[in-house]
């Protein structure tokens, strides 16, 4: 039942329904699809199907995907065309097309975008969409719409895998159906790695310069290839893929027997060779019920449907990369860790380094990385405002709020007087897919050296910012002590400093493990002469 909700004494002019759609806007192609009569379909109209290409020409007559630009919105691909603007014309066209198929106006819609999507491809997004006239109900992650698809969030419960390999790229994830709640536990892939990389291969294995000639030869057997023939051709790519899955698995802290069921989405997971690899793999019958090129827009239509009529699934979908801020010494504390669920809230205390510090510069950085001269810049910030305090005592609490749609909101406040400052980061440049693959490789080959430095540095600063403590106690409060144990801690702090000099992280430790404890006497001291003091200003009534 509907109600129309009018202001008093005026008359409600009847209201036209309209529809949400869903939109898988691919990197070859773009597809529309609706749900109804309990189940999504591709909308046609008298031009066909709404199957439309994603690529534009360039002054230099080659192809360019407006989906592999939306990392630089404004970055001009064509004439006057960006990939903003390129983007605006396929979802204007597809929501025209979309209208005339439904025959009413269609104002809504879910758009998916790839797992490794940063903040400003996804913002970039919902833009272009606006611009093409359409409310953007919800952006989901690729893999997540093509298990909506297959109804996994139909009252079933398992850890699923989506393995989509298409043209260009291939994209695995790991997704957990628990009680309503889907979640998105491991996403991976390969921005260089699809059924255009097998074309190459025939085409160099018969020496033919026709690529077209043959993903015809490889979609119709012909001339000369056969299943066997192609089936050794694909290995080296099939073998790959299989990696990125075992490495996403692993991510995911489970094992294949734990998994219930595997997707398959993209065109070439119709090459039989790729569906008997998958099945061999995970030890089952992948799913394939759906057609690889259609399921991602099914599942978008499913989500539509569901935010307008209702549901009781919640999706969970992941942070591709780690987020984090800046601390001493350029290291890099993260907030967030890659393939954290979103929505997410997540917060963390800071304090100040030097004595009367009123202000502090928060840099906001995302990669896989320990310090941030090997991760990328998203925003930077000043707090001012702190009250001048001893270092260590001010509170700063730093918060990260990612929104459904993978949208980042940073704040900083101090605790005690709640000045506050507010960044939403929309970064001028954004994180290609090639950035996405290239940070996780980077991570995984550098990870061991990187800890090691991280923690000789973060050494250095303890036994740096005992030493600066231990020597303001001492300009202060030596007249506590005698003067032989005066020159004892001096001499330890000496020890120290020799080995800041070395730059080794045990002999660092160890030196400052030894000045703590000889200079524990003298902290008690000076917290008993605190409170003999205070108590002397006290009168008594």
């Amino acid at each position: 039942m509907l109600l129309q909700i009018s202001e008093p004494n005026k008359t409600s002019a009847p209201k036209v329904l309209t529809k949400a759609i869903g939109i898988d806007l691919g990197t070859t192609n773009s597809v529309a699809a609706i749900f109804e009569n309990g189940k999504s379909k591709v909308l046609e109209d008298d031009l066909g199907p709404l199957f439309m290409p994603s690529v534009i020409n360039t002054e230099f007559g080659d192809l360019r995907s407006t989906k592999r630009m939306m990392h630089q919105p404004t970055a001009i691909i064509s004439g006057e065309h960006s990939a903003l603007t390129a983007a605006r014309d396929i979802l204007k066209t597809l929501k025209s097309r979309a209208e005339k198929a439904i025959g009413h106006e269609v104002c809504q819609a879910v758009i998916t975008v790839p797992a490794y999507f940063d903040d400003t491809a996804r913002q970039a997004t919902k833009d272009a969409a606006t611009l093409a006239g359409l409310e953007v109900l919800r952006l989901i992650n690729e893999p997540t719409a093509a298990a909506l698809a297959y109804g996994l969030d139909e009252g079933k419960e398992g850890t699923f895998v989506v393995y989509d390999l298409g043209g260009g790229t291939f994209d695995v994830s790991i997704l957990s159906m628990r009680k309503g709640v889907f979640q998105v536990l491991a996403t991976s892939g390969h921005t260089q790695l699809g059924g255009d990389d097998i074309d190459n291969a025939i085409a160099l294995h018969f020496d033919w310069n026709d690529l077209l000639k043959a993903r015809f030869a490889k979609e119709n057997l012909s001339h000369g290839l056969n299943e066997e023939k192609l089936s050794n051709l694909c290995q080296p790519f099939i073998k790959q893929t299989l990696e990125i899955c075992g490495q996403a698995i692993k991510d995911a802290g489970i094992s294949k027997n734990q998994i219930d069921g595997v997707i398959l989405v993209g065109g070439s997971t119709r090459l039989q060779s790729v569906r008997v690899a998958v099945k061999d793999f995970f030890n089952q019958d992948p799913l394939t019920n759906l057609n690889p090129d259609c399921v991602v827009a099914y599942g978008a239509a499913l989500q539509a449907h569901q935010l307008t009529y209702g549901t009781n699934t919640l999706l969970l979908d992941v942070i591709p990369i780690s987020l984090g801020i800046e601390t001493m010494g350029g290291i890099v504390e993260v907030i967030i860790p890659r393939n954290s669920p979103i929505p997410i809230h997540m917060a963390q205390d800071f304090t100040t380094y030097e004595n009367g510090q009123t202000a502090m510069s928060i840099h906001v950085v995302q990669g896989e990385r320990e310090f941030v001269k090997d991760c990328r810049s998203l925003a930077k910030f000043n707090l001012s405002g702190i009250p001048p305090m001893l270092a260590g005592a001010a509170r700063i609490r730093v918060t990260f709020l990612v929104d459904a749609d993978g949208l980042l909101t940073v704040s900083a406040s101090e605790q005690a007087t709640e000045v506050k400052q507010e960044v939403k980061v929309k970064p001028s440049y954004g994180l290609t897919a090639e950035d996405y693959t290239l940070m996780l490789k980077q991570a995984y080959e550098h990870g061991h050296d990187d800890i090691n430095k991280r923690m000789l540095i973060s050494t250095i600063q303890k036994a740096e910012q005992l030493i600066y403590q231990l020597k303001n106690a001492l300009s202060v409060d030596s007249h506590l002590l005698d003067e032989a144990y005066v020159n004892d801690l001096k001499d330890c702090i000496q020890d120290v400093d020799h080995a800041l000099a070395a730059q080794e992280r045990e002999s660092i430790q160890k030196a400052c493990d030894q000045l703590a404890s000889l200079a524990q006497p003298f902290a008690e001291k000076r917290i008993a002469n605190a409170i003999r003091q205070k108590l002397q200003h006290q009168t008594i009534s």
